[in-house]
């Protein structure tokens, strides 16, 4: 047991009751019965998988999406009773399911405790109403709320909540206003990412290509309407934002572990932190993103192919497949151990790479620290709180 190598597991469920106006991720409605084809195919592609990892042990696992607490009690139970089968998944893993407050019910969430799912990442993203609306979100705080305190009664004592700020219309006001009301129910983990504008969704038809105060907005019933967009915050009202958030949640117990990401004592994300330190990850599922040995893939983004496959064979539904090179290695283990609060560790570059740290990046460092956007406490390196606000800038100076 001891011998065997750590393995996280991500499984995407790509169904959701409505598409968000900002939401970019492989996710769209379907009709019930998609969802029992999809998940048969899926239990093929974990068996077949699982075949190339008996000599690993899964430590996180993580149901996203999409809004994976839209499938039926049934199909989850199903989902779960053929992965502890098919894999060796560690006493103490942590097991997460991304949940909508609008699609949860007593009875699923008793079939998760059921099948040792022990964390529930809730995504609220404001608890304003007219904010949620405008979203696209189909739950008000009020169906949050009830959600919340159903998973309590179920037994769940790990519980995210995810926020969302820089929202239209919003201010550091109304912001703060969310955050009083989810720290008053004290869950043990705060995700707060700020909005972005992404391509291919309703808000960058409506934000990306203007001021982003007016524009058409499409009604609901597909015909146009003309009106006032409220407008985004602008870039420092943002970063007010985002130190408030800081200050606001610490506080509160929380301890911000990474730029986004806060956690009560004991409580960080396992699943995530080992994706920003490298830990191998196999991702299941349509479009599902994989990190094993060195090697980087993608399963395919097409339903009916996905749907079409023999996934028997292990990597049957890969695509995009990158070996990285050691540069490629040494980059994301800056741009993403740089996202941690506590940084990276320069004898972990050495023991990994074999290539000292500071000599691979010494200029690098120099430059950045002689700016204050960079700390350097031997052997660890870490983001200032002016590096972390201009992070994205700091963070593309470590690519060789």
């Amino acid at each position: 047991m001891m011998n065997k190598r750590e393995l996280e597991l991500y499984i995407h469920i790509p169904f959701c009751a409505k598409k968000c106006a900002y939401c970019d991720f492989l996710s769209f409605a379907a009709p019930e019965r998609t969802y029992r084809e999809y998940m048969d195919k899926l239990i093929e592609e974990l068996c077949g998988q699982s075949r190339c990892f008996g000599d690993s042990l899964v430590t996180t696992i993580f149901l996203g999406g999409g809004t994976p607490s839209i499938l039926s009690p049934e199909l989850v139970g199903e989902l779960f009773a053929m992965l502890y089968q098919c894999f060796d998944v560690a006493e103490d893993a942590e097991i997460t399911i991304e949940a909508n407050p609008g699609t949860l019910t007593m009875e699923k969430l008793e079939v998760y405790r059921e099948s040792r799912i022990n964390r529930l990442s809730l995504g609220l993203q404001s608890a304003d109403d007219q904010e949620l609306r405008f979203l696209g979100r189909i739950h008000s705080f009020d169906d949050f709320l009830k959600s919340y305190q159903r998973a309590r009664q179920a037994g769940f004592s790990n519980i995210s909540v995810d926020l969302m700020s820089a929202l239209p219309g919003q201010d550091v006001h109304s912001w703060k206003n969310t955050l009083r009301k989810v720290t008053m129910l004290k869950p043990e983990h705060i995700s707060a990412y700020s909005l972005m504008i992404e391509e291919g969704t309703r808000f960058y038809d409506w934000y990306g290509e203007d001021d982003g105060c007016k524009g058409n907005r499409p009604a609901e019933d597909g015909r146009d309407s003309q009106m006032d967009l409220p407008p985004l915050p602008d870039e420092d009202t943002d970063r007010e934002i985002y130190h408030m958030t800081r200050t606001f949640l610490a506080s509160q117990g929380y301890e911000r572990y990474e730029i986004s990401n806060y956690a009560r004592p004991g409580f960080v994300c396992r699943h995530n932190a080992g994706y920003w330190t490298g830990v191998d990850y196999l991702g299941l599922g349509l479009g599902a993103s994989s990190y094993i040995g060195g090697f980087r893939y993608r399963n395919v983004a097409d339903m009916r192919e996905y749907l079409s496959l023999d996934l028997k064979e292990a990597g049957a539904a890969a695509r995009e497949i990158k070996e990285l090179t050691l540069t490629d290695k040494m980059e994301e283990f800056m741009f993403l151990g740089l996202r941690m609060m506590e940084g990276v560790s320069g004898n972990e570059f050495l023991g990994r790479f074999g290539r000292n740290m500071w000599k691979v990046y010494g200029p690098v460092f120099d430059r950045l620290a002689a700016q204050g956007l960079i700390e350097i406490i031997t052997p660890r390196v870490r983001l200032t709180e002016r590096g972390i606000d201009v992070s994205n800038r700091v963070l593309c100076e470590f690519l060789l």
